[in-house]
């Protein structure tokens, strides 16, 4: 069964780059807060991935989000995942699992970039009742499971890249992930599997940024040579700047006959807005700390993404 050509759109991975941080910039500064690091790491990666590396097809989801429907239960049998947003499922298309759900407000704009969603969709964002939650849940645009945990996404995709391999299925399984879940034991289980059992429709890109919640990784938990540990664990690594398309599209196109291929995308959490190394290394989630600032940073970021600031109101 031969691969389909994959779906592309009418943006460049570099156009929908810029657009996902300016999404996630205006959305930050409208409501006085958001995941703006995450947009400065992993916008690329994401952008490379819809607009350019997966065989996806159209969507079967409507344009503007419906609202959360209800857990899936025998009463409720028109409960949906938020995959949906990433195409069909059959043999041929490729499926994609975003494991930190923490980077939903990015995954959610790049989804508007390439005309997947509505922008009213970023408008419903950890609104009660909305499909559109903070973090990534099943239900939520683009979304799978729910892989908050960090350390569940690669299982699950190993998981499900071994019975489409064995169905013969010509779609291949990617997983978006980030350096934070090399911190988990999961991870690394799952590599170990994948290479034992030959999973080579499996692979992964991993925004390197060396941060998560509670500071820099190397404060948290030291993780040492990852590249090095992956391989011992039995994948095929290939490492690029996370920020330089032409090197990860090469990275990506690494060979990798019965093993995972893991591409370590080495990323700057402030790449593009680079006002925010005034809250270094706290970066997890920016919530402005007064209007000064908030009317500061506008000004600043708005300067560096090349875009108008935004309209303040008063919070």
């Amino acid at each position: 069964m031969a691969r389909e050509t994959p779906l592309r759109n009418e943006k460049t991975a570099e156009e929908v780059a810029r657009g996902i941080r300016a999404r996630v910039f205006e959305h930050t500064i409208r409501n006085n807060g958001g995941y703006l690091s995450q947009a400065c790491s992993a916008a690329e990666q994401l952008a490379f991935l819809y607009a350019e590396a997966l065989n996806l097809g159209p969507s079967t989801m409507p344009m503007v989000p419906p609202p959360f429907g209800g857990v899936p239960s025998a009463a409720n049998t028109g409960y949906v995942t938020g995959a949906g947003y990433n195409g069909p499922f059959d043999a041929v298309h490729d499926r994609l699992f975003i494991a930190p759900a923490h980077y939903a407000l990015v995954a959610y704009a790049c989804l508007i970039e390439v005309g997947r969603m509505a922008p009213e969709g970023l408008e419903m964002f950890n609104k009660d009742g909305s499909s559109v939650e903070m973090i990534g849940a099943e239900h939520s645009p683009g979304m799978e499971v729910h892989n908050g945990t960090l350390g569940i996404g690669l299982s699950t995709a190993a998981g499900l890249a071994w019975g489409r391999k064995r169905l013969g299925h010509t779609g291949r399984v990617c997983v978006f992930m980030s350096d934070g879940e090399v911190q988990e034991g999961q991870t690394w289980e799952a590599v170990q599997a994948a290479a034992h059992h030959g999973i080579d429709n499996l692979w992964a890109i991993m925004d390197v940024n060396r941060q998560q919640c509670d500071g820099a990784m190397d404060d948290v938990m030291t993780v040492g040579d990852i590249a090095t540990k992956f391989r011992d664990f039995g994948a095929v690594v290939a490492e690029c700047d996370a920020h330089d398309l032409p090197a990860m599209r090469a990275a990506a196109a690494t060979p990798h006959p019965g093993r995972p291929l893991i591409v370590l995308a080495h990323s700057r959490p402030t790449q593009g807005m680079e006002s925010l190394m005034n809250r270094f290394p706290k970066l997890h989630y920016v919530r402005f700390k007064s209007e000064d600032e908030r009317a500061r940073m506008n000004t600043e970021i708005a300067a560096e993404l090349g875009v108008s600031p935004v309209p303040l109101e008063a919070h």
